[in-house]
């Protein structure tokens, strides 16, 4: 099940974290993975470890994309996954965040991920059986006490995601378009959302408000890395052949409340 023979996937920020799991899940079920990041030496010695590709890419950078679908297409001959997984937390609130912060957050979040799109949708579209997967968030569905601008993209994200599974479906391109919305997981990015927020709280106590996030997951615990890539296999795979502009929320219960 949830098998990905065949397939070649993109990943974008894939050289550590829920992009680093995903890359050597999909690396163990089959796929021919590339793995895109600013990060080079964690990213090059993930793609030495699981046998994929690495490129440099700036998901900021329409330039930056081409060249990595380029070097893709070169290696692999064809492209059937994209997972645009790249993006950056801030937990500052409106009145804190600089004009310079929000643009920032944008450019990865948001703009990185229509960049991705725009550049990998002519070789999905010649795959005849292709599948993006976007990372949102559970800030992408419910409010944000401390994180207004970081849920603000990724409630773009999830709409982006609905948008273009319409507009693909529409032109008859059989891609189909999903998102993931992750819990609170434990990565670095985790730990800098508990730094963040603690800071937020007046506080630099981030041990208690680890706590308090894992509070918020009725399951009783963060969310791991692979929680979120065995998702997205999923997702990417044919045993989701009938889901397209949907959310798959994998959150320990996080949003049931």
């Amino acid at each position: 099940m949830n098998r990905l023979d065949g397939k070649v996937a993109f990943l974008s920020g894939a050289a550590r974290g829920i992009g680093g799991a995903t890359a050597k899940l999909m690396a163990q079920a089959g796929a021919k993975v590339a793995i895109g990041d600013v990060l080079d030496e964690p990213g090059r010695k993930l793609a030495k470890e699981i046998d994929a590709l690495y490129v440099h890419l700036d998901v900021t950078s329409e330039a930056s994309w081409a060249a990595a679908m380029d070097a893709t297409v070169k290696n692999y001959g064809k492209l059937d996954v994209l997972v645009n997984n790249a993006g950056i937390f801030n937990g500052k609130g409106v009145e804190e965040a600089t004009l310079d912060e929000w643009h920032k957050l944008v450019a990865v979040n948001l703009t990185g991920v229509v960049l991705g799109t725009r550049a990998a949708l002519p070789h999905l579209k010649k795959s005849g059986n292709a599948a993006i997967v976007n990372l949102a968030s559970v800030a992408g569905l419910v409010g944000s006490q401390l994180d207004p601008l970081y849920s603000l993209t990724k409630g773009g994200v999830t709409l982006f995601t609905k948008s273009t599974a319409l507009e693909f479906g529409r032109k008859g391109y059989k891609i189909r378009v999903n998102s993931i919305h992750p819990g609170v997981i434990d990565t670095d990015m985790g730990q800098q959302t508990f730094a963040m927020r603690a800071k937020a709280l007046g506080t630099n106590d981030t041990e208690a408000t680890r706590k308090v996030s894992t509070a918020m997951h009725p399951i009783g615990r963060l969310g791991l890395a692979d929680d979120i890539a065995k998702g997205i296999v999923f997702l990417a795979s044919d045993d989701a052949a009938f889901m397209t502009g949907a959310g798959l929320v994998v959150d320990g219960g996080y949003t049931a409340q």
